[in-house]
This record gives C-alpha cells, sequence and structure tokens, in this order.
C-alpha cells in the first residue's frame, strides 16, 4: 500500500477498499475486524459501547467530544464480557479529555483498554461518516500500536476478507449460558436504580438474544417479574414457566441467522396466545416468524435522535436505534399491520399482529441512552398482559 504513515501515528482504521484513517490509538493495544457505523447521539457513549447489539462492529461517533464524562460502573449495558460480546472498536474526532462528571469512577481510555476494545481518535470523522453515508458501511480493521508500527496491506487484505454480518448468527454468543432473574428497575434523581415492584404484578419471560440491562429494568418498573432464557430455549420450556408475557430482545447480527433456531419458537409463542413484544433484532425475527422478511441495510440507524411515527395517532417520537437490518415492510403479509416508520428514510419501525397480543418495534422504547418517549410501549406491554 502507497500510503505513508504520518509522524506520531499510534493507530489506524484500514478499510477494506484501502482508505486508511490515521491518528491516535486510545484504549486496547492490538486490532480488531468489523463493520464500520457511525452513531449520532451526543451523551450516553458508555451505554453505546456497551450494547450487545454492536458485537463485530466499530463505531464511530459523529460527536466530537465522547469520554468528557468518564465511565461509571453502573450504566454497562451488556451482561457478557467486553468486546466478545459488544462493539469491537471507537472511533473519536477528539482524544478523550479528563473526566469530570460526579457519577464518574475512571476515565474512558482506560476502561476501553480494560473491556479490550480498540479506540481511535483524531481523525476526520466527517469524512468517514460522509463515506458511509455515500457507500455503506465497510469492513474494516481497527488498530493500536504505540510504536506507530503498521502492515497496511496486511490489516486491508484482512479487512476485504472478513464475511461481514450477513449470514451471521451473534445471538449465540450474546446470550446467556443460563436462566437468571433481574430485580433492578430504571434509574431516578437521586436514588439511582431502583428495585422491583414487590409483589409482582407479571411474570414475564425474557429471551436473551443479546438483551440489555434497561429492558429488564424498564420491565421491572411496571410490576413484572423478569425471569432471563438462552436464544435457543424452546417455546415449551417458555410456556412452562406460565408466563403473563413473552419478551423478544435486542441482539446482534443477522435475524435471518438467528431465525433459523428461533423462529419456529417464536411462532409456537404467537399461537399459544400470550402477549408477545419484540425490541430490535426480537422485531425483525418477529416479522420473519409472521411471514416477513428482512434485508441489510446501506447505513443502518444508529443514534439517539431518530424521529418515528405513529401511524394509527400521528405522533412522532424521538427514539434510539441501533440496526443494520430492516423488516421489509412490501413483505408483510395480511393480518400484520405497520405501526410505526422512520421519519428519516421511510424503512419499518413497528408491525402488530391484528386481533393478538403481539407487536414488535424497530427501535429502542428503554434508551439507555436516552430519550425517553417511547418508553409507554412497556406499559402497553403491561395492559396487554392484564387484559
Amino acid at each position: 500500500m502507497s500510503q505513508s504513515l504520518l509522524p506520531g501515528c499510534t493507530g489506524v482504521l484500514v478499510l477494506a477498499d484501502g482508505a486508511v484513517f490515521q491518528g491516535l490509538g486510545v484504549g486496547a493495544v492490538g486490532a480488531a475486524v468489523g463493520e464500520v457505523c457511525f452513531n449520532t447521539a451526543m451523551t450516553g457513549y458508555q451505554e453505546i459501547l456497551t450494547d450487545p447489539s454492536y458485537m463485530s462492529q466499530i463505531v464511530t461517533f459523529t460527536f466530537p467530544h465522547i469520554g468528557n464524562v468518564g465511565v461509571n460502573i453502573e450504566d454497562t449495558e451488556q451482561f457478557g464480557d467486553g468486546a466478545k460480546t459488544a462493539a469491537r472498536g471507537a472511533v473519536f474526532r477528539d482524544a478523550p479529555t479528563d473526566p469530570a462528571n460526579w457519577r464518574s469512577n475512571g476515565d474512558l481510555p482506560s476502561w476501553l483498554a480494560a473491556r479490550g476494545v480498540v479506540g481511535l481518535s483524531g481523525i476526520d470523522t466527517r469524512a468517514l461518516t460522509r463515506a458511509i453515508r455515500e457507500r455503506g458501511m465497510p469492513h474494516a480493521v481497527i488498530a493500536h500500536d504505540p510504536d506507530g508500527k503498521f502492515d497496511l496491506d496486511a490489516l486491508r487484505a484482512q479487512a476485504a476478507a472478513w464475511s461481514g454480518l450477513e449470514g451471521l448468527d451473534l445471538a449465540k454468543d450474546a446470550t446467556c449460558r443460563q436462566s437468571f432473574t433481574f430485580d433492578e428497575a430504571l434509574w431516578t434523581w437521586p436514588q439511582g436504580y431502583g428495585e422491583a415492584m414487590q409483589p409482582a404484578k407479571f411474570e414475564v419471560v425474557v429471551v436473551d438474544y443479546g438483551v440489555k440491562r434497561n429492558i429488564l429494568r424498564s420491565l421491572n418498573s411496571i410490576g413484572a417479574h423478569v425471569t432471563v432464557v438462552p436464544a435457543t430455549t424452546t417455546a415449551e420450556e417458555i410456556l412452562a414457566r406460565k408466563p403473563d408475557g413473552v419478551l423478544l430482545s435486542n441482539g446482534p447480527g443477522d435475524p435471518a441467522a438467528t431465525g433459523v433456531y428461533a423462529v419456529p419458537e417464536i411462532r409456537k409463542l404467537v399461537a399459544s396466545g400470550v402477549p408477545v413484544f419484540g425490541i430490535c433484532l426480537g422485531h425483525q425475527m418477529l416479522a420473519l416468524a409472521l411471514g416477513a422478511r428482512t434485508v441489510k441495510m446501506e447505513q443502518g440507524h444508529h443514534g439517539a435522535n431518530h424521529p418515528v411515527k405513529e401511524l394509527s395517532t400521528g405522533k412522532v417520537e424521538i427514539v434510539s436505534m441501533n440496526h443494520g437490518f430492516t423488516v421489509e415492510r412490501d413483505t408483510l403479509p395480511a393480518g400484520v399491520v405497520e405501526t410505526h416508520v422512520s421519519l428519516f428514510d421511510g424503512t419499518n419501525a413497528g408491525i402488530a399482529l391484528q386481533g393478538a397480543k403481539v407487536f414488535g418495534v424497530q427501535y429502542h422504547p428503554e434508551a439507555s441512552p436516552g430519550p425517553t418517549d417511547s418508553l409507554y410501549l412497556f406499559d402497553r406491554f403491561a395492559d396487554l398482559m392484564a387484559g
């Protein structure tokens, strides 16, 4: 590769097409391959980088000042281990500064290093974002070497050889290995995270495809007793727990690949009459179970400022989104109605099964990071379970 390294360069992002972004390495030393996306959120970088939906992805933050509030021990969203079950890399315009926040327990670079996440700062994130918008989410390798020694040709070849997310079942790696209960509720000022309601009003089983903690907190806050089960749990095993409702969680990878084993079980759950609520990947696989198809997106939706319209009321919500696949609305079968659409590009953002207590949304009503416009969907789920 003809491009030479700049003096002082300790980090690079090498795209499969040969483009190279040079800067300062942050966090873990080493290299990681993945799909590069951009996230437009201004806050919540810790929650973003610990969201299992970002497995095998390198997150570029469009907001320049990342790391200024540090990190804390409370706001991790994943249950898994570091970069193995969340984002592989992170890209920033400015180098993270020393933290200044009363909740901070540490700084972002040290936290990234401890988690095995490779970071890169000091690049033109606007140029990278524009490239993603024009040509789609590229395969790339992000690398950090304090000595500035990089084999750019080898890194480009590694990026080009990576198979990508299509056809990749990552939920099997993100999911829990055995069932567990969770009793933490939503965060409030000044108490912090609360406790689940006692006694519980509902029994809810969450199928874990890479669940975020705030989904479970949101369920506890509506009075649910939450049991989380692995992604491969059968419908019979779930229904044997006599749930009042079943939630299909968010998660990473290609919904069609995970759907090979998940969709037959989701169909049985729908047929049982138990209320079913799907979020993000769970929404996509619910759509597959009902007869629709999913497709890979060019740039995806990643951020906390996405406008979504609820079609029945005309209400517009600002929501968190994180997905690289979408439900093809033209494939929705009779009896499955579209309930929400993205106002950025018109893609599907929600469905419901007519005559049944079954619905799903493409976005993240649990927020974390915010906004919290769509927390009402958990109340809607509670109403279905109560009715």
